[in-house]
């Protein structure tokens, strides 16, 4: 069965955001903790935490952990050349890739099997901040865990990026 929804980071990359379905009902909240972390939380409609994702201290991998701060997967950026590759492992069930051809807004993610599991999009414009459009297909992760993998990949290329313009000057 597949599930659209809708979110989005913000310009300073701190406070709430909603996350909406394909009827513009809010579902959710997009919580960025703080512009100084890439911390996330996804929350109901009412401010409870469902997930969060954030990365490891001095590490390069995306954690997502449920509202008791139990690990549900990590996220890791793959070398490849010609296209992003990001493989999250969802502990217990499975390991999925997520991946992108080079320059591309749009991303697909697979099961272990190699059958569709979610696709999403960047949806904004350049100047704007980055909004996404997630598609869900599979029942063996939660849509609010499929966003904090989403977000834990935006912070790990806007890490990769920042690395990349600190050395270039």
């Amino acid at each position: 069965m597949k599930k659209t929804v809708y979110f989005s980071d913000n310009f300073f990359s701190s406070g709430e955001t909603e996350i909406y379905d394909g009827t513009q009902i809010i579902i959710g909240k997009l919580d960025l903790r703080s512009a100084f972390s890439a911390a996330v939380d996804v929350k109901t409609p009412a401010g409870d935490t469902i997930v969060s994702g954030s990365f490891g201290f001095f590490s390069n991998k995306w954690f997502v952990k449920d509202h008791q701060e139990n690990e549900l997967g990590e996220l890791r950026e793959r070398f490849a050349f010609f296209k992003s590759i990001y493989e999250y492992k969802a502990h217990g069930r499975g390991i999925y890739r997520l991946e992108s051809p080079a320059f591309s807004r749009e991303y697909t993610l697979f099961d272990e099997n190699d059958e569709l599991a979610a696709e999403f999009k960047r949806i904004d414009s350049f100047f704007e901040s980055p909004a996404f459009q997630l598609s869900d297909y599979t029942p063996d992760l939660e849509t609010e865990e499929l966003v904090a993998v989403v977000m834990g990949m935006n912070a790990i290329q806007k890490r990769r990026q920042s690395q990349n313009n600190s050395t270039a000057t």
